[in-house]
């Protein structure tokens, strides 16, 4: 398992672990909802997890723009988000490319990248291309929250915070080179990902922490809650093994380019107007007694600030009275709205906004809302939409 590339300073806050794709990475630092409320209220600091992967040589856009869903940029600071998808359209891995200059830096979910570059550097034949995993040579610091970009500003040298979506700028904090990356504020506030070798990582969140304005220390427990909250689909629960267009996810898709693996589907979906299901939000009712015979999950997290709530497990139906529409994808208590919130994908066509959620004998009133649940300084550009 890769450790996290400041571990102590992790434990020196107090923090607890827990394990994503491989990865050890921060679940809490004791009290997740009130970091949660740090996040949407001011900026919270996390270390994200990412795997990494370096593409060079002379053709490394023209290669990698061939295998992924979006268009590669061909200009040094910008980026874009892609997909890589099966023959049946279905995602494998969402993934960051990089227009880094003389290379590409691609960041992937934890425990992808080894994977991708050795498929990847198989198919390479004539083309000048090198291709390697690099996810231990690299740190990286996402600044979330709706003072992130007067944080940025605050710390960062030599450079001016970017504006644009999936742009990037070089700079330096303390005495250490970064780059700043304007993310796509999946938390539903104004982001930021801080990059630098893993040589400066503790100079580099220690400037992130405590100079300028103080950044709340948060793990991926109230990541997820933040994510949801937002509307934002995420590729452990959402995305993995689906169709992108049943998510809304044209900000990954270039339908003018040439020929990638799984393009056919997501054409012909799009062209046919709409796909089979959607992602939608639900407010579920909340007070009702866990049971260990239901299938229900109660949030037990003995530092958790909100009453016990018993929640639907990912993959628990959806019903429109008798009739199934759909599942559970997550479920959390929202620590703003405080009371059960959920992402489910049901059929596109529904139309009912009173439905119930049912997991072995229990029943659970469920209302669907427009997304977000909450909004925030900035809309996440993953929330689903529908034309």
């Amino acid at each position: 398992m890769h450790a996290s590339v400041i571990e102590s300073i992790h434990d020196d806050h107090g923090a607890t672990f827990t394990e994503r794709g491989g990865r050890r990475v921060v679940d809490h630092y004791g009290r997740p909802e009130r970091a949660h409320r740090a996040v949407r209220n001011g900026v919270g600091l996390i270390e994200a997890a990412y795997g990494v992967i370096v593409v060079e040589g002379d053709d490394r856009l023209e290669y990698v723009d061939n295998v992924v869903s979006n268009r590669v940029p061909g200009t040094d600071g910008e980026g874009c988000y892609a997909l890589l998808l099966d023959p049946q359209g279905r995602i494998e891995s969402d993934l960051y490319v990089y227009n880094a200059g003389e290379r590409l830096l691609l960041f992937t979910p934890p425990g992808h990248a080894a994977d991708i570059a050795a498929d990847w550097s198989e198919k390479v034949f004539i083309q000048d291309v090198e291709i390697r995993e690099a996810s231990d040579e690299f740190a990286i610091f996402g600044v979330h929250g709706p003072n992130a970009t007067e944080k940025i500003a605050s710390v960062l040298n030599g450079a001016a915070a970017p504006e644009d979506r999936f742009t990037f700028v070089r700079g330096s904090m303390g005495d250490a080179g970064v780059s700043v990356v304007r993310t796509d504020d999946l938390a539903g506030e104004e982001s930021y990902e801080v990059v630098c070798g893993v040589d400066v990582a503790p100079d580099v969140y220690e400037v992130l922490s405590i100079q300028g304005l103080n950044a709340a220390p948060f793990g991926y427990r109230t990541w997820d809650t933040l994510t949801l909250e937002a509307g934002t689909p995420i590729f452990e629960s959402e995305l993995e093994g689906t169709i992108p267009n049943v998510l809304g996810l044209d900000l990954a898709l270039d339908f003018e380019k040439g020929c990638y693996v799984g393009q056919e589907v997501v054409s012909r979906v799009e062209n046919r107007g709409r796909p089979s299901r959607k992602l939608i939000g639900l407010i579920l009712e909340s007070g009702f007694s866990p049971d260990s015979d239901s299938g229900l999950e109660p949030d037990t997290n003995p530092e958790s600030e909100s009453p016990t709530d018993a929640l639907p497990t990912a993959g628990a139906t959806v019903f429109d009275g008798d009739a199934t529409v759909g599942e559970i994808t997550r479920a959390a208590v929202s620590p703003i709205l405080e009371e059960p919130i959920a992402l489910a994908l049901v059929e596109y066509d529904l139309e009912a906004l009173e439905l119930s959620v049912r997991v072995g004998g229990e029943e659970v009133d469920a209302t669907s809302m427009e997304l977000p649940f909450v909004e925030g300084s900035e809309r996440s550009a993953r929330m689903p939409g529908y034309e």
